[in-house]
This record gives structure tokens, sequence and C-alpha cells, in this order.
């Protein structure tokens, strides 16, 4: 299933690989158990947002968050909404995306501005722009399925005084606009703790760091995120600051009709 990377990654694990017997593993089967670890029907989150900028200016947003597993009914994976509550500016201000088991079809992406009363249809190519000022772009935020990445395991390392399989992931989609994903997963608990984006010339683009990490329903959650944009010298950071998985999200929230009234209920 297509997992949105930043509400999943989680937990610490202080024990060495050859312990849990994991060495056959490729890189492929750890994204897999990565994906699996991450595999709820539903899930709400509240979240606080700061922006800051390379002087230091911060930005608050207060997001709401709701996604719901199809399991490929009609070819859908997920379907996403995101609202944004605060500032009163941009209240209103909503994105709905529709994940697709096809790699080879693209997202469906909609974007509502409450200012001009209208829906936007972001087309394919602008996947790769940022979202509403974030460190994040469209593709980020509807996560992807393991196979749209080929990946190799590069070894095991530690990083924090963490024990780490290393991963690197590179798009089956030659648009894509990192050349590769080199990501840090925890055994055992199946889990990413880091990942580093690399831009079309291999140089380093952002920095993805999880932290906070707490049990909710049985699925470790980072309540902390941190993306740092180095080309930008901007930062995002993402606050947990509700969770809920597996429960009841009725099919009309996924809608435009929902997307454009700027609120669930």
């Amino acid at each position: 299933m297509k997992k949105v990377l930043i509400f999943f990654i989680t937990t610490i694990l202080l024990f060495s690989f050859t312990e849990f017997g994991y060495s056959q593993l490729t890189g492929r089967d750890i994204m897999i158990k990565v994906d699996e670890q991450q595999d709820v029907k539903s899930q709400y989150a509240k979240t606080k947002m700061t922006l800051i900028n390379k002087r230091g200016k911060t930005r608050i947003r207060d997001v709401l968050r709701y996604e719901k597993s199809y399991d490929g009914e009609k070819g859908i994976d997920t379907k996403t909404l995101i609202f944004f509550e605060y500032p009163p500016d941009i209240r209103g201000t909503g994105l709905l995306l529709w994940s697709y088991e096809d790699i080879k079809k693209d997202d469906d992406r909609w974007l509502y501005l409450p200012a001009l009363k209208k829906i936007k249809r972001i087309a394919g190519e602008s996947k790769n722009d940022y979202f509403m000022g974030t460190d994040f772009t469209y593709d980020d935020m509807g996560g992807r399925e393991v196979d749209e990445d080929t990946h190799e395991l590069l070894g095991q390392d530690e990083i924090d005084g963490i024990n780490c399989y290393k991963v690197q992931s590179i798009s089956v989609d030659k648009n894509n606009m990192y050349s590769k994903k080199i990501g840090w997963v925890i055994p055992e608990k199946w889990v990413v703790f880091k990942v580093d984006f690399y831009d079309k010339r291999g140089k380093l683009l952002k920095e993805l760091r999880a932290s906070d990490f707490r049990n909710v329903n049985n699925v470790w959650t980072p309540f902390k995120l941190h993306m740092n944009n180095i080309s930008k010298n901007h930062q995002t950071v993402i606050e947990v600051e509700d969770m809920k998985y597996n429960i009841e999200i009725e099919n009309q929230v996924f809608t435009k009709t929902t997307l454009q009234r700027g609120r669930v209920k």
C-alpha cells in the first residue's frame, strides 16, 4: 500500500543485526516489511506544521489529515484529504489525493484555494512542486508503492547509536525529481528512521529525521518530523498533536464536494 512516509517513521532498536538473523534480506524485502508494518485501514491526524526560513523566521500551520485504504477497489489504493485550519488566511485550503495500485498510473491530486473559490487539478508534471510553502512535494505527500522504486541494500550502518539497514531507493519513473533516496531502516520494528534525498545531479537535497516515537494502536508513530531542505536553506517541522488509526471514515470525506466545503463536518 502507498503510505505517507511522514506519519509512520518510528522507534529505536539497540541490538545488532546478527541477533535477528535477517542478513539474507534484499533491499526490496526490507521495504516490503516497512510497508507491512504501516498497514492500517484508516488514519486521522491533527498536526502543527512550522515553516522556518533561512533567517529563522517561522510560520505556523495547523493541519488535519484523513486517509483511508481501499485495498485495490476499482484500482484505488488509498484516498487522502488534508485541510489547513490555521492561520485564518488559508483556513479551508485543502488537498485531495487518490493513489492507485498500478504504479504506472499517476495519482490524482486536487487543490482547493478558498480565496479563489476554485478547485485546481495538480497535473502529473507538477507533482515535484513543493506543497503550500513546505519542504514536501505533492509526490511526497501521496506516498509510494514499494515497486515504484528499485531498492538496494547498501549494508548495515549505525546512526545516532541505532543499528540500521541502509537502503538505496531509485524511482522507476525517470521524471522523478530525486536521483535516489537513502533510507535507514530499524530492523524488527521495520521503520525508517532517516531519509536523505538527492537531486538529479547526485547532490544532497533534503534530509528527513524523526523523533518522539509513540505506540498508537500497535503502530509505532513519530510525533515529530524534521525536513531540512539544504538546497533552499529552509525547514519544515511537523508535530503530531493527535493520531488515530483504524477508525471509521465515510467515503464521502474523500470527494471534491468535501474538499470545496473546506471541512469534513
